[in-house]
């Protein structure tokens, strides 16, 4: 690569017609160029916008690829708002966009905001009490304990969008494949959970139904009446 990118220069004589390739001799220098310590760096020719996301985690330090900034409910955990940002912005910079796509799906605006630390600094202006979580001290009521307890229980949400809706690998193309992915991984989420329901319902009214039937026909003097 070192030696074609200056002979494919010479030979256009810096002036190429095809807007693809202009393109890729764009990236192929500015990946020759980058360093460790530079900035916007290139990790996929194919994908230029993949970003490098720290996590801060002990078994996982990074990820490559794009955030996305997922909203639940408290107590039955719907997902109510999902989407992918672009440039890898800082946590605090999403929460307005967030909540606003939220409120824009349900049609209602939340009454409380739990969010964990790495929303400090948030740039959210609605009429909504933003919560953030920490370490918990003995002056807090009961109610606003529970509910900032109930904020963890959106990490397994994001686990199951991961291993379970395809959200840990996107294979569409682009920015705006990115957020179709994030898009459709949610519906499937909230697909899955509502025929999860479906089925429950479906069981319990079915053994209830049984249940009933058993009991007006069953006696205990009787051997030879049919059992269920």
């Amino acid at each position: 690569m070192i030696r074609i990118i200056p002979k494919l220069a010479r030979h256009q004589d810096g002036k190429i017609k095809d807007d693809k390739l202009r393109e890729l001799l764009q990236l192929a220098e500015r990946l020759m160029a980058q360093e460790k310590t530079s900035k916007n760096k290139i990790y996929s020719i194919h994908e230029p916008e993949v970003k490098c996301i720290s996590k801060g985690k002990a078994h996982k330090r990074y990820e490559f690829g794009c955030k996305v900034s997922v909203v639940t409910t408290n107590k039955s955990n719907w997902v109510v708002g999902i989407q992918a940002l672009d440039g890898n912005p800082f946590d605090g910079h999403t929460l307005q966009t967030s909540v606003t796509q939220m409120e824009r799906i349900t049609g209602q605006s939340p009454e409380d905001v739990v969010i964990d630390q790495g929303y400090k600094g948030h740039d959210y202006s609605g009429s909504a009490q933003v919560h953030i979580v920490k370490k918990l001290s003995k002056s807090i009521t009961k109610p606003i304990r529970n509910m900032l307890k109930r904020r963890a229980a959106i990490e397994p949400v994001i686990g199951h969008l991961k291993s379970d809706h395809r959200m840990d690998r996107n294979y569409l193309r682009g920015v705006e494949g990115d957020r179709n992915n994030a898009i459709l991984a949610g519906i499937g989420f909230n697909l899955r959970k509502l025929l999860r329901w479906v089925i429950f319902t479906l069981n319990f009214w079915l053994t209830e139904c049984l249940t009933v039937i058993k009991s007006r026909f069953w006696s205990s003097n009787k051997s030879h009446l049919l059992r269920f």
